[in-house]
């Protein structure tokens, strides 16, 4: 039986979320961008940690924005910052703990996480 919940993202949603983080580059963007906190970074801090520079940073923060992942703020004249959108990195977070051994026949199904 399939389970339907309205406050739930979609398994579409969530697939093309999760497919947006399958590269190691944009992962990696994207920890730094959680390291960083809520301020975000601007994009030459974020290469600098990162380690992706130019024109590649650029084409991940794309992917990572149209997934809802980051959001790009410009600063001033030409300061780009960027900075996670917590409560989407929250959603798929809860997407795939919500059920968390809701069929486990162990006799201990309070498995806590975090």
């Amino acid at each position: 039986m399939k389970h339907t919940d309205p406050t739930d993202i979609s398994l579409e949603r969530a697939a093309s979320t999760f497919a947006a983080l399958g590269s190691e580059q944009r992962l990696s963007v994207l920890r730094c961008l959680v390291r960083a906190g809520e301020e975000g970074l601007s994009i030459g801090d974020l290469g600098q940690r990162s380690g992706v520079t130019g024109s590649t940073l650029t084409h991940h923060m794309k992917i990572l924005a149209q997934a809802g992942l980051v959001a790009q703020v410009k600063q001033g004249r030409s300061i780009i910052c960027a900075a996670v959108a917590y409560g989407a990195v929250q959603e798929l977070s809860d997407f795939l703990l919500k059920e968390c051994c809701a069929d486990s026949t162990s006799p201990d199904k309070d498995h806590s996480h975090g």
